[in-house]
């Protein structure tokens, strides 16, 4: 692939602390209300300095280094220093197990981990060799460890310009796993290159633009739109500090470009509908003199007045979620990628409205969909260089003629447009002989209020039937008789609602409404929340004869 040097990462690093030293790209919280901002230039020096600590350890050509933390400034520079001193990343999701953590520094053959910002350090710590070489970052949960400041502090900056090969591995990526076991994507800073580029070219971003970072930057979608736009245009990124100061994070970005998951936007929309019921915020919507007032005023609580670009990505948006955000002025864009194709796939544009697709196929992206198994294959110059140490892997994600399967399905609607309708390996058939295809059923299910996640499963059962995890307020509510009865009396209007749109063998027998949460820790959700449909199937296979026999259309499992 012939791209432009200059387009590449750490020339993009050098360029910009050369052209804009002063400009302040970074804005980082450090805890107790205090507030520290990293200009290029400053930003350049710290990575020099840590680059030259990792040249002095004499480590082999190409060792890979891992990085383990929540979003952080010093993620990044941690992460450009790697590249600048010859290395490979390999990032870590913060919330792994000490098991997964282990398996994933061993099969990496990580020489060095640097630890950064996490909340269950303790769970995690033996998941770490004893023998392996750390080094703590700012705001790190350890102090075991050699200090990021110690070292900036006594190492100098690398005096020459460092640069990388674009067809050099700059990092691996360890898939989050709805599937199996997690593997290595690799990718080079030329797949990087490629993938940025023509992202831009669909939602131009500029040294103006700013981004709150909050999913995780181990993930394709926080790597591209956040680590790698921010070294192609400069903008300016602000870092996010817990949870509980996620808002407040949000006001002080003011972002011009927002991006997250399907889960945050219907936790958005919930919290807004606490303070104005949904029948009154319609009614007032269609008053002409108080619409416009009144949509500026829910986008400034929720620190959106700014963005003029939104997106979504990493699963499909609910039809009806799409049409309540743009009554409300924001026009979601939904983006389809994966971390084999460095994210970049199909998108919609800001242009058109076309809810229940993911539009069209980016510039320099070829897109087919196989008529026997209606599977979505692509190509394009950010496709992976293969999984890492797994030949077999590799071969068998293309097919002979070189086109990637991204193991999903869709088709085109009139428009051109993809639609995606559902995941190879997550169809089902029922024991009456019928497959069914889940992913359009749990876009209902997810829209029923108090519902944060859901599953439609029924392998070898007479028919699907719908596990609903309720969120923790809805769930605390349901410990009082009347609250209880209000959630089954809407889930059960719910369920004469969906199945009424469906063909008889997909109706749903039954909604279970579970009280206790899946998370990301007990193995229920990925690091970018989405269901491992495997894992809950394994966990509830045991009670679904049970709750069949029962012969009810609502029932609890706590």
């Amino acid at each position: 692939m012939n791209l432009d040097k200059s387009t590449l990462a750490l020339e993009r690093l050098y360029a910009l602390a050369a052209e804009h030293p002063h400009v302040v790209c970074m804005t980082q919280p450090m805890g107790s209300g205090v507030i520290k901002e990293f200009t290029w230039s400053e930003v350049l020096q710290e990575t020099s300095k840590i680059a030259n600590h990792l040249l002095q350890l004499n480590l082999p050509n190409e060792s890979k280094i891992a990085i383990l933390s929540k979003n952080c400034a010093y993620w990044l520079i941690a992460d450009w220093a790697i590249w600048m001193a010859g290395f490979i990343s390999v990032p870590l999701y913060p919330t792994l197990s000490s098991i997964s953590l282990k398996e994933i520094l061993a099969h990496s053959e990580a020489a060095l981990l640097f630890v950064g910002k996490l909340d269950n350090w303790q769970a995690i710590k033996d998941g770490i060799p004893t023998d392996m070489a750390c080094i703590d970052m700012p705001l790190a949960a350890t102090n075991e460890h050699i200090n990021w400041d110690s070292i900036t502090a006594f190492t100098q900056p690398l005096d020459i310009q460092i640069t990388r090969g674009g067809d050099e591995i700059c990092t691996i990526i360890y898939t989050s796993g709805t599937t199996g076991s997690p593997k290595g994507v690799m990718h080079s800073f030329n797949t990087f290159a490629f993938a940025v580029a023509q992202g831009l070219k669909r939602f131009p971003l500029t040294m103006k633009d700013r981004m709150l970072s909050y999913l995780p930057l181990s993930h394709i979608a926080e790597r591209v739109l956040v680590e790698h736009v921010a070294l192609s245009t400069g903008m300016h990124i602000f870092f996010a500090e817990s949870l509980d100061t996620f808002l407040q994070d949000l006001h002080r970005a003011r972002p011009t470009f927002f991006f997250t998951v399907p889960r945050l936007w219907l936790k958005f929309k919930e919290n807004i509908l606490k303070k104005v019921p949904e029948r009154r915020l319609q009614l007032l919507l269609r008053i002409p003199i108080i619409r416009g007032v009144l949509k500026l005023k829910i986008l400034k609580v929720l620190g959106l007045d700014q963005c003029k670009i939104v997106a979504s990505g990493a699963a499909p948006m609910p039809h009806s979620l799409l049409h309540w955000y743009k009554s409300l002025g924001l026009q979601i864009a939904e983006l389809y990628g994966m971390t084999e194709n460095c994210g970049l796939s199909h998108s919609t544009s800001l242009e058109q409205f076309t809810p229940g697709t993911v539009g069209t196929p980016y510039t320099g992206v070829e897109s087919r969909i196989e008529p026997s198994s209606s599977e979505i294959q692509m190509k394009s110059n950010s496709l992976m260089l293969g999984y890492y140490k797994a030949k077999q892997h590799t071969n068998e994600a293309f097919t002979n003629d070189g086109w990637m399967r991204t193991g999903d399905q869709g088709k085109l609607d009139p428009q051109g447009n993809l639609v995606l309708t559902g995941r190879l390996n997550d169809l089902f058939k029922t024991s009456k002989g019928k497959y069914v295809v889940p992913a359009p059923i749990e876009d209902q299910l997810i829209m029923i209020t108090g519902v944060e996640a859901c599953c439609v499963v029924g392998a070898n059962l007479p028919g699907p039937m719908g596990l609903l995890m309720l969120s923790l307020e809805t769930a605390h509510h349901c410990k009082q008789p009347e609250g209880r009865k209000k959630v089954e009396d809407l889930a059960n209007l719910k369920l004469q609602e969906i199945n009424s749109t469906l063909d008889a063998h997909e109706r749903l027998t039954c909604l279970v409404l579970l009280t206790s949460a899946w998370t990301i820790e007990s193995g229920f959700l990925t690091p970018t929340l989405k269901v491992k449909r495997g894992q809950i199937d394994a966990f509830y296979k045991d009670q679904y004869e049970t709750w069949l026999s029962k012969g009810k259309a609502i029932l609890w499992h706590h």
